[in-house]
């Protein structure tokens, strides 16, 4: 059975997409932390991180660790916020924010009524950082 994120992949439900390779895939999710909260994704769908082969996990971090520096720049944060949990979904996936405290870290701090004007504009914030960065040829056509 597939997930949400399989659906958001293949275009049959909605996403902000921010990265897209042949390994993994990053969106915005609809319940942020923190404006430009990201979800990196393997397109395999594999439930738990530690199943995935080695070399995929580690390219989803490479992959974070680029779409964090790019939250940190654009927001001016501090830290970038970085878990991988995959409670709600069961599809393995990364959770990177810009973070400013570790209460983040709880899901009581999650924004359930995120508007969707600022996510919109979170996305094209966080796109047009990765192209200036130099990484826009990961970044897909989107909206």
């Amino acid at each position: 059975m597939s997930s949400v994120f399989t659906h958001i992949l293949e275009g049959t439900a909605p996403g902000r997409f921010l990265w897209r390779d042949d390994t993994c895939f990053a969106i915005l999710t609809i319940e942020p932390r923190r404006p430009g909260h990201a979800l990196v994704i393997p397109v395999a769908e594999v439930d738990k991180w530690t199943d995935l082969p080695e070399e995929v996990a580690m390219h989803i971090f490479r992959v974070g660790r680029i779409i964090g520096l790019a939250q940190q720049a654009e927001w001016n944060s501090p830290r970038v916020g970085l878990m991988y949990e995959g409670y709600m979904v069961p599809h393995s996936h990364l959770h990177v924010w810009p973070s400013w405290t570790v209460f983040e870290y709880s899901h009581t701090g999650i924004d359930r009524g995120a508007k969707a004007a600022d996510l919109d504009a979170a996305a094209e914030r966080l796109r047009a950082r990765l192209i200036a960065d130099g990484h826009g040829e990961f970044v897909p056509e989107w909206g």
